[in-house]
């Protein structure tokens, strides 16, 4: 059963950006995922979500686009963002829930989540809440940790593990960071409308072993070729997806923009330090360039 309030992972406070990726031994992955981007995401646009934005280590490859919105629970993550990209009116902060994305429908023509899907302890709803934001045609760019990759298939064979890596559940391998099956991950966004048109296995080479003894750029070449088998077999410990929203999707309303979380009303009225919703009085506080609309997560007042 979908709970409208599911637990949220925070990464406020970390410096997950500097201590994971900066310094630690990921330019294999980081340039894999890089790679895939340029394959599955439009070349030009007006606006783009991101979803789990973070400090921004993304946000630079969506240089074809006039917009992008940073979409992350943390605010400390969006001021790192912040430092890193600069106040550019190009780029719009905005601290919320991707349970209840504070945007009027059919608002984006193009969205990303990247390594955020195996922190949402209710992945549909957050798909919903995408698929509710984009309009007819858009492009969805999704990441998912693979439950079926090779490592978790071998050690389930040597009994290594309880879990099994063929079933299609979720599994929950630490708190908040689930592994999706991904055939699973495919049934929930054509039951939401979309059409999958493109599946990449990526970071196949994730091994220690060989990180340490062949150049991230030599791992990079050969992860580009082995993303071309996308469409037949996915065992990599990441999976991406491009898929295109084919519901007909309303318009979105001439001029707004943010919807209120709570009760879902748009549009908000806009004031200097606030944004209030006339319908349910809530008010959303701006930040140093933040929009906050993190939702009061005890549910509705």
């Amino acid at each position: 059963m979908h709970s409208d309030y599911p637990p949220i992972c925070d990464y406020e406070g970390s410096d997950y950006q500097t201590s994971f990726w900066e310094k630690g031994g990921r330019a294999y992955e980081d340039l894999s995922e890089a790679s895939a981007l340029q394959r599955l995401l439009p070349k030009r646009g007006d606006l783009l979500l991101e979803i789990g934005a973070g400090a921004g280590r993304n946000t630079p490859r969506y240089s074809g686009f006039k917009r992008v919105v940073l979409l992350d629970y943390s605010l400390s993550q969006l001021q790192q963002a912040q430092e890193r990209l600069g106040q550019d009116a190009r780029y719009i902060y905005v601290a919320g829930d991707a349970y209840h994305l504070p945007f009027v429908p059919g608002l984006f023509e193009a969205a990303t989540m990247i390594r955020t899907l195996h922190h949402m302890a209710d992945p549909v709803l957050a798909l919903d809440q995408v698929q509710q934001v984009l309009k007819s045609g858009a492009i969805f760019v999704l990441e998912f940790p693979n439950k079926r990759n090779l490592k978790a298939i071998l050690r389930y064979a040597l009994k290594q593990q309880s879990w099994n890596p063929f079933s299609p559940e979720p599994v929950e391998f630490a708190e908040l960071n689930f592994d999706f099956h991904p055939k699973a991950v495919r049934q929930w966004l054509k039951g939401m409308g979309f059409v999958i048109e493109r599946q990449l296995p990526v970071s196949n080479f994730r091994l220690g072993v060989l990180k340490r003894r062949l150049p991230s750029g030599v791992l990079v070449a050969m992860d580009w070729i082995v993303q071309l088998s996308g469409n037949w077999w996915q065992f990599s410990p990441s999976v991406f997806l491009q898929a295109r929203d084919v519901t007909v999707s309303p318009s979105a309303p001439s001029g707004a923009f943010f919807r209120c979380p709570e009760c879902g009303h748009y549009p908000i009225d806009e004031e200097s330090e606030a944004m209030v919703c006339p319908s349910c009085s809530r008010q959303f506080a701006v930040r140093a360039g933040i929009f906050d609309f993190r939702p009061t997560r005890d549910g509705p007042k």
